[in-house]
């Protein structure tokens, strides 16, 4: 590792020690704005819409790195910080029966009444649509990410790899969404 990356690993190391909850989530925004700039570009936009990046940015810094935070703590004081397969298993039942169907549903309606500016009737039908499909989904890959991050990963860096999880399932929940509206018409013809 060449000296530049090093450096830089050993300050971002430092302020993560010094101000975890800071640095958590200006992590996560900045890889919110990395899954939304490619999402963007391999959903073919063209020109970069700022407002929604800025607002992808503000929820991965507002909410998505302090809530992490917090409730990765609040996991590790529940279960005494042990690392047991049992205990791992019951941190990610915990997991996915809480803050995955929160976050999820906590997304759709952020995205749909801030992000596109939807009405709210148009939002909650969104949601009564598509929730169950994206909580399925999510449960589908989410459960594995939390193993690993449950039982290899020191607590101070469970929501980093959590946020560096999110970005690339951004980008593919982005993609699997703008080839379902391109094939939407074709289906409909049919």
């Amino acid at each position: 590792m060449g000296s530049v990356a090093k450096n830089g690993l050993k300050k971002y190391l430092l302020q993560l020690q010094q101000h975890p909850l800071r640095t958590k989530a200006i992590t996560a925004g900045v890889l919110s704005a990395i899954s939304d700039i490619a999402s963007q570009k391999l959903t073919g936009i063209q020109k970069l819409q700022l407002r929604r990046l800025l607002l992808k940015v503000l929820f991965g810094v507002v909410y998505l790195g302090p809530f992490g935070h917090y409730f990765h703590i609040l996991l590790d004081k529940l279960f005494k910080g042990k690392k047991d397969p049992s205990t791992v298993g019951k941190k990610v039942l915990v997991e996915q029966l809480t803050s995955s169907p929160w976050n999820n549903l906590l997304f759709m309606i952020y995205y749909g009444s801030i992000i596109e500016g939807r009405p709210w009737n148009q939002v909650k039908s969104k949601i009564k649509k598509e929730y169950p499909t994206v909580q399925y989904a999510a449960w589908t890959f989410w459960p594995v990410v939390g193993w690993i991050n449950h039982q290899h990963v020191p607590l101070q860096f469970r929501v980093i790899v959590q946020s560096a999880v999110a970005c690339c399932w951004g980008i593919f929940l982005s993609v699997r969404a703008a080839k379902a509206v391109t094939l939407s018409p074709a289906i409909k013809q049919q």
